[in-house]
């Protein structure tokens, strides 16, 4: 039986690889963008609806377990959820994006240090999508652009 493998030249793979990065090249920002708002909403959106769907227990977790230092539990209950409700709708639309992708990461050095320091392989990748949206912003598709272009108008005219 003759089986004959096929091999392509050095240059064609290299020719392949640099027309894929190429193509990769050309996602656009924005897209990249929409698509860590939605992963940070999703995200924060879930954590704040658990909360929710059991505020005694949530109220019992703040004050057995999450020993978060300098606010009271209940307190503390209150601004998670609060942030994680208010901050992932914030995050899908693109409003005040920066602000609250900051906020988030604030929030989660917190969880990090004080309730699961063993957790940092979900928060390092929720660092990822946030770092990203932080230093560049939240993309064309955004009521942040929106609200750029329209207050630009506003300040020529």
């Amino acid at each position: 039986m003759n089986t004959t493998v096929t091999t392509m030249p050095a240059a064609g793979i290299s020719g392949l690889l640099e027309r894929a990065r190429a193509v990769l090249e050309r996602i656009p920002y924005s897209l990249l963008a929409l698509l860590a708002r939605c992963a940070g909403s999703s995200v924060f959106w879930h954590s704040g609806r658990v909360k929710l769907d059991d505020w005694q227990g949530t109220l019992r977790l703040f004050e057995d377990e999450y020993k978060v230092p300098l606010i009271a539990p209940h307190i503390a209950a209150y601004m998670a959820a609060g942030m994680e409700l208010g901050g992932s709708m914030l995050l899908l639309v693109g409003l005040a994006t920066r602000a609250t992708a900051i906020a988030y990461l604030g929030m989660i050095a917190v969880i990090q240090l004080f309730v699961y320091p063993q957790a940092w392989p979900d928060h390092i990748q929720w660092l990822a999508f946030l770092m990203l949206l932080v230093a560049r912003g939240p993309g064309v598709v955004s009521l942040d652009a929106l609200l750029g272009r329209w207050l630009g108008r506003a300040s020529r005219g």
